[in-house]
């Protein structure tokens, strides 16, 4: 006797995601509906679906009324599959009826080209008694059928006739129909639904969502996914609850005495810290420096870098006396380049994860939010999204680290979304003017759970590295941008020192 699936009762679909999405599988010798636009990807879960069986020794049918065989296994090969032991019914009912000899004048096509089709699965199915079936598509059936009511009587029929032979059904539906279907997920089990969405700029998203699935818990919400070489590639949603595990608490150094003094002793572990400030403050700088300090330590940091390659990163932090790039070639430090035009939120949240759970990254930075942004389609669900980013993060045990740059210079600064009240920690980073020149000044705003210094510091970068001064108790107004120097003496970063 054959191997069912996996778990007791439950038939896998051969998508990892997608039976995780189902929390193990759908409940077998049931009938479901597959449905969604053209090019969703129906055809390509459905066969996976069949080469599942087909691997746990179970035999499968696939019965296409809108695709020939040779189409179905042109899909197959792209993905390096081979069909071989899953047997194919091409019911080529469209060119029968252009055929002359095919016209009735005596009975309405409902009456016989719809009793040939499904009389012609019936007769293949009590032949093979295939455990696991594809029927592709129920628009076929429906043009064939003509009227709602017999429609929904033939779904109703082949419902019937499954149920008892030990065999689990996908139903495929395109959504042709002028309104949306509900009678037939009202008769079947389960529903999953394939969105194809494209946006005004980049490359096609696809996410999915379990509609219903009876007597059975599920992940609810859209779940993105991918259609690559090799069939479907489903990222579950998120969810941090579910991740938490235990690690000892300490602190996370940067290597500088004089930032860690501003951070009161460093970032705790499982922490989140943003770093916020103008274009060119130093930011990356910074967040390239707290990697570096993590990775001598044995451990691994990962950046993901939306707004430059890491071949420009590697190159800036030679200059500034940060040797990162024994460490990236160790695996110490990942680097891993983002374009946000081209994958999902889903996907990004999916390459953090195996960097935290495959690498054991114990540090992440995203470099930056302006670029994580510009991943989400809907600005209204980037606090969700980022929330619920940060706080798997936490309960991992992982500290992050999220670069953000503000419009502006000097004075007033706008960013592009509030993240403050998100992140655990906030880092400020601003130019100022001051004796003929353009100055750097860093403070910490915000060290939620413990005490930190409020006092600003001025800080430079040279071939050296990074060097912070001493409180600039000299000055008022430096987070203006135009402070007043009310000392006697210069600063202790003096133009001349530096060079």
């Amino acid at each position: 006797m054959s191997e069912r699936s996996a778990s007791p009762g439950l038939v896998t679909l051969g998508i990892p995601g997608l039976d995780n999405v189902l929390l193990g599988g759908l409940p077998a010798d049931r009938v479901y509906l597959i449905e969604g636009d053209p090019g969703a990807g129906k055809t390509t879960l459905a066969l996976q679906f069949l080469l599942d069986g087909r691997a746990r020794g179970e035999s499968g049918l696939y019965v296409t009324l809108s695709e020939t065989s040779n189409e179905l296994r042109a899909v197959a090969h792209s993905h390096g599959w081979d069909l071989a032991g899953i047997h194919l019914t091409e019911l080529a009912t469209a060119e029968a009826s252009l055929s002359s000899d095919a016209e009735n004048t005596m009975f309405y096509p409902s009456e016989v080209e719809l009793s040939e089709v499904t009389d012609r699965v019936l007769r293949d199915v009590e032949e093979l008694r295939p455990s696991r079936i594809v029927i592709d598509s129920l628009s076929e059936l429906r043009l064939l059928a003509q009227n709602p009511l017999r429609y929904r009587r033939q779904i109703l029929a082949l419902k019937q006739f499954f149920v008892g032979r030990r065999c689990t059904v996908l139903l495929l539906d395109d959504r042709s129909a002028n309104e949306h279907d509900i009678q037939v997920q009202s008769i079947v089990h389960g529903v999953i639904c394939l969105e194809l969405r494209t946006p005004d700029y980049g490359v096609m998203q696809r996410r999915l969502q379990v509609m219903k699935m009876r007597g059975r818990a599920f992940r609810p919400g859209y779940h993105d996914f991918l259609i690559v070489s090799g069939g479907l590639r489903v990222f579950p949603r998120l969810v941090a609850a579910e991740h938490s595990v235990r690690y000892v608490p300490s602190v996370v150094t940067s290597g500088l005495p004089e930032l860690d003094a501003l951070m009161g002793g460093g970032l705790d572990r499982g922490t989140s810290a943003l770093i916020v400030g103008p274009a060119g403050a130093g930011k990356s700088t910074f967040a390239i420096h707290y990697a570096l300090q993590l990775a001598r330590h044995g451990e691994r940091a990962s950046m993901f870098l939306f707004d430059e390659s890491d071949r420009t990163l590697r190159e800036r932090a030679r200059g500034l006396g940060m040797a990162i790039d024994d460490l990236v070639d160790e695996g110490r430090i990942g680097l891993r380049q983002v374009d946000p035009g081209e994958l999902s939120v889903g996907e990004l949240v999916q390459l953090v994860r195996d960097e935290v759970e495959q690498q054991q990254a114990r540090l992440v930075v995203i470099d930056s939010l302006n670029g994580y942004l510009n991943a989400i389609p809907d600005e209204r669900f980037l606090t969700l999204q980022l929330h619920e980013l940060l706080s798997y993060l936490g309960q991992r045990g992982v500290t992050s680290l999220l670069v953000m740059a503000q419009s502006g210079m000097i004075g007033q600064m706008a960013s592009p979304v509030d993240a403050s009240y998100l992140a655990d920690s906030v880092i400020l980073l601003r130019y100022f003017e001051a004796f003929g020149e353009v100055r750097q000044a860093i403070s910490v705003l915000k060290r939620r759970g413990g005490r930190h210094e409020r006092t600003i510091r001025e800080f430079r970068f040279s071939p050296e590295g990074i060097r912070i001064g001493e409180p600039l108790t000299q000055f008022r107004g430096v987070l203006t941008g135009v402070p007043t120097y009310t000392g006697e003496e210069l600063p202790l970063l003096a133009p001349n020192e530096m060079r």
